[in-house]
């Protein structure tokens, strides 16, 4: 993994490893998948493209089950965006934004997870998920939609997306304001993170608030997850400022997504 110099050299935090993974629906290799998690050992994955439909909760605590996780939220109320979390991340609440559908597109939306490492005094964060449409016409308008939710953020905040476009793009533009791009902050912005078969693309994300340090980051490009899904994961470490505020500034109702 490539390391990011922490800014002011020695800063303190709480790390936390985050990997973000658009699996495909599962429709690949899912031994190779489970494999790729298991070996990253992260804290929290965020999940694009995981079961939206039938018996989604059963398939949902299926696949973290194959990846040694368990269930944080996320599934068909945020139209298969999910957090997935090891025991050490304890999750307080979650709630999910669904985006106005276009006709003749799937519906799309996000999960929102607020989290913290060990107590809650200790390293309170959020973590979004989402995965952006294909129409060029319709992303501007979710990136928007995303980026007044996250806004209203006063936690740190973690977000992993499939944003269906490369930097250059204007919803990308308007989700990375304010934020840092982990792969900018490794110097790893020429990582291409799609289709496996060809990487040509960097569409899959990891953005972090201003407050968390990135340390490390990583395109996981193998044989196997080659295999795992028609995306690589995207993989980053991170320090966490400690002791934040235990509330965020939006009073929403937790949802047992």
């Amino acid at each position: 993994m490539t390391q990011a110099e922490p800014s002011g050299g020695g800063v303190a935090g709480v790390r936390l490893r985050v990997l973000s993974y658009n699996v495909h629906g599962q429709r690949d290799d899912v031994a190779a998948l489970a494999a790729t998690v298991r070996e990253a050992e992260p804290d929290v994955v965020i999940v694009q493209e995981g079961p939206r439909r039938f018996r989604w909760r059963h398939k949902t605590g299926v696949l973290a089950d194959a990846l040694g996780l368990v269930v944080g939220g996320g599934g068909l109320p945020s139209l298969g965006n999910i957090v997935l979390t090891s025991l050490r991340v304890r999750v307080r609440r979650t709630w999910h934004r669904q985006f106005p559908l276009t006709p003749g597109r799937h519906m799309r939306g996000a999960i929102f997870a607020e989290c913290a490492v060990g107590s809650d005094t200790i390293a309170p964060f959020v973590v979004a998920g989402s995965h952006l449409g294909t129409d060029p016409t319709e992303r501007p308008g979710q990136a928007a939609l995303l980026k007044r939710e996250l806004s209203e953020l006063h936690l740190p905040v973690v977000l992993g997306a499939d944003l269906n476009e490369n930097s250059g793009g204007a919803a990308w533009r308007t989700i990375a304001d304010g934020l840092t791009d982990a792969a900018v902050a490794a110097g790893r912005a020429d990582a291409r993170t799609f289709p496996c078969a060809d990487p040509r693309d960097r569409i899959d994300a990891l953005f972090v608030d201003p407050r968390i340090v990135v340390t490390g980051y990583d395109v996981v490009d193998t044989p196997q997850t080659r295999r795992a899904s028609d995306h690589f994961p995207v993989l980053a470490d991170l320090l966490l400022p400690a002791h934040e505020p235990a509330t965020t500034g939006a009073n929403r109702p937790a949802t047992t997504a």
